[in-house]
């Protein structure tokens, strides 16, 4: 049996097939360098976008902050005026009151007054002075009971300084002083009668 025959294949590889080619591997660097400027530039907008939202958050706790604190001081004020107002309106109220009370006591003091200056005593007849005395004592005493009602009145205004010492009603005393006075002007005569009778009897 003849021996086999040996049959060799050359395979012939060639170079280029063996070396990276250099354009491809110089785009292949360029990708990666691009793709991490790309990153890297991503990350930077990323960071700023963080940091923009955190200072628009502070902003926003500030502006919560302040506008908490203003609908406290709102709503503070309003009550502290609300009852201010209310107040002031009482107040002027009773002012204007105690004005009108003034101004109506003024014109009733300022007639008895004018009745009370006009009495002259002194230049009453003896035949006037029983009446007149009546009349005049009837002046006084009503006077001096509006009087005291005025200061009974004004006691807790403002105005109370104004009947400070102020007499009160003295009507018991009033009707001594009109029973005294009509007793003497009743005795009047006897009394001058007999003065004269003891002065006539001294001299003799």
């Amino acid at each position: 049996m003849p021996p086999a025959t040996e049959h060799t294949h050359h395979i012939r590889v060639r170079n280029s097939q063996l070396e990276m080619d250099p354009d491809r591997s110089g785009k292949s660097g360029d990708d990666v360098d691009g793709r991490l400027r790309m990153a890297q530039t991503q990350l930077e907008e990323l960071q700023a976008q963080r940091e923009e939202l955190e200072r628009l958050k502070q902003e926003t706790e500030m502006l919560n902050s302040r506008k908490r604190d203003l609908i406290s001081s709102q709503v503070e004020m309003t009550e502290r005026l609300s009852s201010s107002v209310t107040l002031i309106d009482r107040q002027i109220f009773e002012m204007r009151q105690e004005i009108d009370d003034l101004e109506q006591c003024r014109s009733c003091f300022a007639g008895h007054l004018t009745k009370i200056e006009k009495l002259n005593p002194e230049g009453w007849s003896r035949e006037q002075l029983d009446k007149n005395l009546d009349r005049a004592q009837a002046i006084v005493e009503h006077a001096e009971d509006e009087y005291g009602q005025a200061a009974d009145h004004f006691a807790r205004t403002r105005s109370a300084s104004i009947f400070s010492g102020v007499r009160r009603a003295r009507r018991p005393q009033g009707e001594f002083a009109q029973q005294l006075a009509r007793g003497f002007a009743f005795n009047l005569p006897v009394l001058l009668l007999g003065g004269t009778a003891l002065i006539v009897y001294l001299l003799r």
